[in-house]
C-alpha cells in the first residue's frame, strides 16, 4: 500500500514562491510516477507536473516555467516549487501516485494513490 503525505501549503503572497513536499511510502515500483494535481474551489481536479522514477520530469502549461518538481530518493520524497505565484495558483494541492507509468498521468482517473492535500491561498 502506497502512502502520500503533503507538506508546506499556505497563505503566500503572489509573486513569492510555494515550496510543496510528499512524503512516500510503500513502493510505486520501477515504472511508477509521483506527481501533483490541484483543485481550485467548485472546479475539477487538475494535472501540475509528474516525475517519473528516472527523472523525467513533465508540466502543465499552466505552470510551465514557472514550477520545478524534483525528488530525493533517499528521502522518498518528491517537491513542487512554484514560482511567480499569481492568484489563480490558489488551490488544494494533491500529490499523486501512479504505479504504470506517466503517460496517463495527465487524467485524474488514472491515478492510483492520492495524497490528503494541501491548501495554497495566494494573497495580493
Amino acid at each position: 500500500q502506497v502512502q502520500l503525505v503533503e507538506s508546506g501549503g499556505g497563505s503566500v503572497q503572489a509573486g513569492k514562491f510555494v515550496r510543496l513536499s510528499c512524503e512516500v511510502s510503500g513502493s510505486i515500483g520501477s515504472s511508477g510516477c509521483l506527481g501533483w494535481f490541484r483543485q481550485p474551489p467548485g472546479r475539477e481536479r487538475d494535472f501540475i507536473s509528474s516525475i517519473s522514477t528516472t527523472g523525467t520530469a513533465t508540466y502543465a502549461a499552466s505552470v510551465k516555467g514557472r514550477a520545478t518538481i524534483t525528488q530525493d530518493n533517499a528521502k522518498n520524497t518528491v517537491y513542487l516549487v512554484i514560482n511567480s505565484l499569481k492568484p489563480e495558483d490558489a488551490a488544494i494541492y494533491y500529490c499523486a501516485a501512479r504505479t504504470n507509468g506517466c503517460a496517463a498521468f495527465v487524467s485524474a482517473s488514472r491515478i492510483d494513490y492520492w495524497g490528503q492535500g494541501t491548501q495554497v491561498t495566494v494573497s495580493s
